[in-house]
């Protein structure tokens, strides 16, 4: 199997160091005092991954889709529904981003697969793909939770935003743990 340029795999690896320092857009824009990175998130979601155990998913597939669907965040930024950016144009940057990343580390079969990856992710056309999508929002909104607790403040638009959204029964249990658990918090904050 063909390797990367080791010159060209350390240059990817600063480019996407971005991910560690890049706080997300959404909890920036709400305030949160100590908000997470891209990194932080990606990590979750691929922790995430490996406590379902699904036969009709291929969990290694989506432990790796996880860790690599935000890796073009790393050039783009974290673009919200809110930043005024089309879909369209976000995926352009973010293809554009992901293809960059291919170039750098050559016609690889390791770069392909990341590459690879994050189109199943964006294109949503997988069981693999749906699950990692869920797995998104729903980190989004353990998230959430974890600073309506120690922000002392309500978070609601990120729990709307992804309420009825989730499709895998793993994560429809999550989530409605998780309710239950926002129920006990809301009585506190209000």
């Amino acid at each position: 199997m063909a390797q990367s340029n080791p010159t060209n795999v350390i240059r990817f690896l600063h480019v996407i160091e971005n991910l560690k320092r890049t706080k997300r857009t959404g909890w920036l824009d709400n305030g949160i005092k100590q908000p997470e990175s891209i990194s932080d998130h990606m990590h979750r979601m691929g922790v995430m991954a490996m406590l379902v155990n699904d036969p009709s998913i291929n969990r290694e597939r989506c432990i790796k889709m996880a860790i690599v669907h935000d890796l073009a965040e790393a050039v783009v930024g974290d673009i919200t529904p809110h930043a005024g950016v089309s879909k369209e144009e976000k995926f352009t940057l973010e293809k554009n981003a992901m293809d960059s990343f291919k170039e750098s580390l050559g016609n690889t079969e390791t770069a392909n697969e990341i590459v690879d990856l994050w189109h199943e992710y964006e294109d949503a056309s997988t069981p693999e793909a749906l699950f990692v999508k869920d797995l998104d929002k729903f980190e989004m909104i353990v998230q959430a939770l974890e600073y309506e607790k120690s922000d002392k403040k309500k978070l609601q638009g990120f729990f709307d935003s992804t309420m009825g959204k989730f499709q895998h029964p793993a994560v429809k249990a999550w989530a409605e743990a998780l309710y239950k658990e926002r129920e006990e918090v809301l009585k506190q904050l209000n």
